[in-house]
Order: structure tokens, then C-alpha cells, then sequence
């Protein structure tokens, strides 16, 4: 059977610094993201083996748990995409992101300041989310809750992982330094091909 894997990442471990250390990206993609990915192949084991012997499960817990680590998977993939090298990322957006981004929000900076605040003040750990709903064809910013909770629909353009986890050894506790450092490794390239693909 088919099972979640690691991917690998498309830029060396050193290539993040100074804003994301080798140790940082390196512990955030090989312990954390692989403990989504281990946690789901788990579930899927689990509910094979269940519906093969005909016994029964806690169905809520187990698919509250394979939400949780699937969605961990699926926005850690994004989140490693959406980054680039300094000098490669960065920046302010060009494109049809930096036409959208206007349209809605006035200029690049009000969006920039919105979207800190919904990444600083994300209760607990989460994520903040830049997304495209196509029913009204407008960008949105959201908060995502332990990668499953508190969503809206839309396609994700932009995800920036605000969990301790990702910035915890490069930063402390300081998690607004490293959403404002985000902004330098930003690879609008990556963000405006996502648009394009839900605007088609």
C-alpha cells in the first residue's frame, strides 16, 4: 500500500541562513515533519488492520488524529516550497500575487503587517495562511489551529509554520522576530505559480 513519505527539501540545510540555521531546518524537517508523517502511516496501518479483522475503533479519535498528522504533512510540504535562499527569495512580490495582494489590501505592506499579526497572535501553536477563495475571487489571510482546526476554504498560496518548533533554536521565545524574518526567504516565484494554477 501507499504511504506518506518525507520529501526532500529543494535547497541545502545551510541554505536558509542566516535566517533559518542548518540545526533549525534540520531538526524542524527530520523529527517534526517526519513525526506527521510517521503518525499518519501509523493510522492507515491501524485502520487497515481493523477493517481486515472486522474489530472496532474510537472512529473520532482516529480520524481527529489522521487529520492532524495529515494536514502537519501536507503544510510542512507547502511551507518548505514557499521558501527560498536569500537572494533567490524575498522581497517584495511581482507577478499576479503582487497585483492581487494590491487589489485587496491597498499595498504590499498593509497585507505584510496583517499577515505578522495573524502569525504572531495565533493561539497556542498554528500557522498563519495566505489562501485564494475562488467563490469570491479574493485573497484571504487565516489562522490555522494545530494544523487542522479553526480553517476556512480556500486555495493555500502562502503558509508560514508558527509552531515553537520551527524557530524555537534559532529565535527563543521571540516569535515575531522570526515572522518578520520570514519575509526575507519568501519565494514569491513559488507563491505566484499556486495562484496561477487556481486562477486556470
Amino acid at each position: 500500500m501507499s504511504r506518506y513519505v518525507l520529501p526532500n527539501l529543494p535547497y541545502a540545510y545551510d541554505a536558509l541562513k542566516p535566517y533559518i540555521s542548518e540545526e533549525q531546518l534540520k531538526i524542524h524537517l527530520q523529527k517534526h515533519h517526519q513525526a506527521y508523517v510517521n503518525g499518519a502511516n501509523a493510522i492507515l496501518e491501524k485502520l487497515e488492520k481493523a477493517r481486515r479483522e472486522g474489530t472496532d475503533l474510537d472512529m473520532r479519535a482516529t480520524l481527529k488524529e489522521l487529520s492532524f498528522n495529515i494536514s502537519g504533512h501536507f503544510l510542512h510540504s507547502m511551507f518548505w516550497n514557499n521558501l527560498a535562499p536569500p537572494g533567490k527569495g524575498g522581497g517584495n512580490p511581482s507577478g499576479k500575487i503582487a497585483e492581487v495582494i494590491n487589489n485587496e489590501f491597498g499595498s504590499f505592506e498593509r497585507f505584510k503587517k496583517e499577515f505578522n499579526q495573524a502569525a504572531v497572535s495565533v493561539e497556542g501553536s498554528g500557522w498563519a495562511v495566505l489562501v485564494f477563495e475562488k467563490e469570491v475571487k479574493k485573497p484571504m489571510i487565516m489562522q490555522v489551529e494545530k494544523h487542522n482546526m479553526n480553517v476556512y476554504p480556500g486555495w493555500k498560496l502562502l503558509v508560514l509554520d508558527v509552531f515553537e518548533h520551527a524557530y524555537y533554536i534559532d529565535y527563543k521565545n521571540e516569535r515575531a522576530r522570526f515572522v518578520e524574518a520570514f519575509w526575507n526567504i519568501v519565494n514569491w516565484e513559488e507563491v505566484n505559480n499556486r495562484l496561477e494554477e487556481v486562477l486556470r
